[in-house]
């Protein structure tokens, strides 16, 4: 492979089709909503392209592609043919710092305008001598062709593409009022009393120029909570070779590696504690304020703080391998990704600009031919609504709130994977909310053992624990654990057959074990007559129930008990608040299940179901309407996340179920669910106010910079003064979104 640049390469996009792959790019020339929809259909056309999704205001593009068809390089002229320029996608620090040079040299295009303006504002004021009409001429040519080359360049490549962009607008309104003016000042015989306006030229671009540099900033700082992440990564590691230690740069330690990290220190990698123990402050991961005591064989993640004792630790996972690298990685995923309000608003700029074309050659013709008024004025009123109607509000307005909001969850910790993710969450009205891991702690006892007949309790522990020991299911490891716990000595078990969502099938000593569920037992048609008592007991009292049967007929009962969340009843109560219809969904037997529901209070439960009747049950609810959501953390999860509109992962729960989810708790706290819900109406809102204010303002602007208020009000709009109205439109757009970030997430 060449070493010239690489596609950053994630899991595949489909897990039934490994020849794609997903490859992020970042895109630089890029000026308004058309320049997204030119690249998208333009790349689109490539073969082996799959899909393409561009974020004008990360300035970043994903592409879905087929390596074996399509490379890089490939996709990179394509794109430079296109009139842009595409780069491999950087780390947060490098782009944040690639942000900050272009916000300077915006800035340098401001002054070097402003500079060229300076005999335009003279005249005007009239503070010195009358300033000759070359100097004007060389001012207005000096801007046109070092200020104005970058919307010559992007107006031939959109119309080569045929495509109209704001280039294109920019393009027309500087080049009709600085050819006129030429004419007006080389040839004053055929425009005898008509006066120039190279002003328009210089001060359209100045204004322009200025808005771009406001926009610069405002990016910057909406793409912020990234970069304040990983400023918290340590510099230096102090590595422990052959009994030394030494420091190293942090970038330059490997799996395996030892180090040690003394109180007070940034841990700088993702690790396994080896020797020693100490509280571990993780609030930069979880947002939990209270350290969390660490010792052998317990994992520790890279830039969090040692708070007490020294700990000697193994590298687990260094680079884009770490847990906050894969933060950051879902993180821009989010914030590249396209939710569904802003297709409808590039659909609208698709057609926006070349109705603005239409509208600004018939504002000419009516002036000119109709009304009969000089040139000058047919000419400010077309080139003034070229300006002023440009769609980069439009483009902005769902991209920044995106930015803005992502960024504010993962401050809160609440990682956000899909930018359709929260537009869809602010439209939930039903959430399916897994049981255990979820609603309850997820780490249940042993509470009873009930022997029948001649079996003791240590028999029926022994029993149950040889079979269940391979199993992952926290029931079996709470049995796995009492055994141990009572050191009791278990048998070789074989022929061990898991049961998905039942039990397990197992011989010891030649006898043949089962260990499950009632379904488990009414399959293998074993009677539960002789424990019905003891069962219908333990189901009231909320406890789920094992049975275990030797040679097909019953021995024992154990009961499990595993205990609500503290904050799981004042989450489904906030939840109800939000107008929410709660539904816990288990695979436990209805009376358990309805011993949790009446605690944390849900409005409906559904009990008793497989991991593919969870998966069928959220299918089914979207069938009857209305957007749902579903909160799961186990392996059995992960298909009914998949199914929802939004999955919502618990951060302690499978890396299945996290992959699979759109949005991660990674506090692990149930009072986040509804804070991501909150901060998703909220950002909603957000872009719901910025295409309303984009709407309006051309709706209102058009009209003006046409001249309709003319003859009743005399209010013409000057095509500087529509720059200076369009470039703070966009800057408007970036500011309210900013304004998410006063939003309290109680």
């Amino acid at each position: 492979m060449s070493n010239e640049t690489t596609l950053s390469e994630d899991r595949p996009l489909n897990a039934d089709d490994s020849t794609v792959r997903n490859g992020t790019f970042r895109i630089k020339g890029m000026s308004c909503a058309n320049c997204v929809l030119a690249i998208e259909k333009g790349l689109g056309t490539l073969e082996g392209i799959r899909s393409v999704v561009v974020n004008l205001t990360a300035e970043n593009m994903s592409v879905a592609y087929e390596p074996e068809t399509v490379d890089d390089r490939a996709i990179r002229a394509k794109v430079k043919d296109l009139g842009f320029a595409a780069f491999p996608a950087t780390d947060v620090s490098q782009r944040h710092s690639d942000r900050k040079s272009e916000a300077r040299a915006a800035r340098l295009w401001v002054l070097w305008t402003l500079l060229l303006s300076l005999p335009f504002i003279l005249s005007m004021s009239r503070l010195g001598p009358p300033v000759p009409d070359f100097v004007f001429l060389i001012h207005a040519s000096l801007a046109l062709f070092t200020s104005g080359t970058e919307f010559y360049q992007g107006a031939y490549h959109a119309l080569k593409n045929r495509l109209a962009n704001m280039d294109v607008l920019v393009a027309l309104s500087i080049s009709s009022a600085y050819l006129y003016s030429l004419l007006v000042v080389v040839m004053p015989e055929l425009f005898s009393g008509q006066k120039h306006f190279f002003e328009v030229v210089v001060f359209l671009l100045l204004f322009i120029r200025f808005g771009k540099y406001l926009e610069a900033r405002a990016k910057d700082r909406a793409g912020k909570a990234l970069e304040r992440l990983l400023e918290l990564q340590a510099d230096r590691a102090r590595i422990v070779q052959k009994g030394e230690e030494r420091e190293i740069p942090a970038s330059a330690i490997r799996v395996g590696d030892l180090m040690r990290v003394f109180p007070g220190e940034t841990i700088p990698v993702d690790a396994r504690v080896i020797e020693g123990r100490a509280a571990v402050d993780e609030s930069i991961i979880t947002g939990e304020s209270i350290p969390v005591a660490k010792g052998p064989g317990d994992l520790v993640t890279g830039s969090t703080i040692n708070t007490s004792g020294a700990l000697l630790i193994e590298g687990t996972g260094v680079g884009k391998d770490t847990v906050l690298a894969n933060i950051v990685r879902m993180v821009e995923a989010a914030q590249t990704d396209k939710a569904p309000i802003q297709r409808f608003a590039d659909s609208v700029s698709h057609v926006f600009v070349p109705i603005v074309l239409g509208i600004s050659l018939l504002t000419f013709v009516f002036w000119y031919l109709f009304i009969s008024t000089t040139v000058v004025f047919a000419l400010t009123a077309a080139m003034a609504v070229l300006v002023i109607a440009c769609p980069c509000a439009l483009g902005l307005a769902t991209p920044t709130a995106i930015l803005v909001g992502s960024g504010i969850g993962l401050e809160r910790g609440i990682l956000i994977k899909r930018a359709s993710a929260l537009e869809r969450i602010a439209r939930l009205d039903t959430l399916f909310l897994d049981k255990t891991g979820t609603l309850t702690t997820g780490h249940p006892g042993v509470t009873d053992v009930i022997p029948i007949d001649d079996s003791t309790e240590d028999d029926i522990l022994r029993y149950a624990a040889a079979g269940e020991r391979s199993s992952t299911h926290p029931l079996a490891k709470a049995v796995v654990g009492e055994a141990t716990t009572r050191n009791l000595e278990l048998g070789q078990s074989s022929e061990i057959q898991e049961e998905s969502g039942r039990g397990v099938i197992f011989q010891v000593d030649g006898h043949g074990l089962h260990a499950g569920n009632a379904h488990l037992m009414d399959l293998a048609k074993i009677d539960r007559t002789p424990v019905k008592v003891q069962a219908d007991r333990l189901m009231a009292e909320g406890k789920t129930i094992v049975y275990v049967a030797r040679d097909r007929i019953i021995t024992g009962l154990i009961g499990l008990s595993d205990t609500v969340k503290q904050e799981a009843v004042e989450a489904v109560r906030r939840l109800k608040t939000l107008g929410i219809r709660t539904v816990m969904i288990t695979g436990d037997h209805d009376r358990v299940a309805r011993a949790v529901a009446d605690t944390v209070d849900v409005d409906d439960v559904v009990s008793g179901v497989l991991p593919g009747q969870k998966s069928e049950m959220v299918t089914q609810y979207k069938k009857d309407g209305g957007a749902v959501g579903m909160v799961g953390d186990g392996i059995n999860d992960a298909p009914a996340l998949a199914s929802a509109d939004v999955g919502i992962a618990i951060g302690s729960g499978t890396d299945v179920a996290k992959q699979t989810g759109d949005i991660i708790l990674a506090r692990n706290n149930l009072l986040d669910v509804e804070r991501a819900i909150q901060l998703g109406r909220a950002t909603l809102r957000k872009i719901k106010q910025n295409l309303f204010w984009a709407f309006f303002y051309n709706t209102l602007g058009i009209p003006v910079a046409a001249g309709l208020f003319y003859p009743l009000f005399g209010i013409l709009l000057k095509p500087e003064w529509a720059g200076l109205a369009m470039a703070f439109s966009s800057v408007s757009v970036v500011a309210n979104a900013l304004l998410l970030k006063r939003l309290k997430l109680m």
